[in-house]
């Protein structure tokens, strides 16, 4: 089953970041700005690893992870991820080209912040329950899903992810172009 998983991730993993990102771009019309969400989906991916492997190994002492399980998390997260990062960024876009950049994006957070928390923490409190099912594999995906859908949440959206775009700037909606208004709104 190892040689099975490893393949399922090297064949799943690269068709769902291919596909993942055409449609974040065909939605925003921006290759930078894709880029860009991709990369907060993959950070909070590989930290809610980490996260795990800690909290499995030294925390609860697992055996052992099943080796679909990065499979599994990296599916859910992906999925639950771009979703909020579609809602914030297509705000943001809105929001910019009525007001300057930084309180364009200020705006588009306040906009979409209540939604998407209140989503998430719904979403991580349904997946924490998997927590009391006695089948290690349904608690560590349970966990995972969790964790990342909370760090994605409260950390990337809200921090992270406005900070790249307000750093980047206009650039970021490249090949677009995005003026940003110069009138206060």
């Amino acid at each position: 089953t190892l040689d099975a998983a490893a393949h399922d991730r090297n064949v799943i993993i690269p068709v769902v970041l291919v596909v993942t990102t055409l449609i974040i771009g065909l939605v925003l019309r921006a290759l930078l700005a894709t880029l860009v969400l991709l990369a907060t989906v993959v950070v909070s991916f590989t930290a809610t690893l980490g996260v795990c492997a800690l909290v499995f190994n030294h925390v609860f002492h697992f055996a052992g992870a099943d080796p679909a399980f990065p499979l599994f998390a990296f599916i859910f997260l992906v999925a639950l991820g771009v979703d909020y990062n579609i809602f914030l960024m297509t705000r943001v876009r809105e929001e910019i080209l009525r007001d300057e950049l930084t309180r364009g994006i200020a705006r588009g957070l306040a906009a979409t912040g209540g939604v998407i928390t209140s989503a998430g923490v719904v979403l991580a409190a349904t997946f924490a329950v998997l927590g009391v099912v006695p089948l290690v594999d349904l608690v560590e995906i349970g966990f995972a899903v969790a964790f990342g859908v909370l760090l994605d949440t409260l950390v990337v959206r809200t921090a992270l992810l406005p900070a790249l775009v307000a750093e980047i700037g206009p650039r970021a909606w490249w090949p677009t172009q995005v003026r940003c208004s110069r009138r206060g709104a």
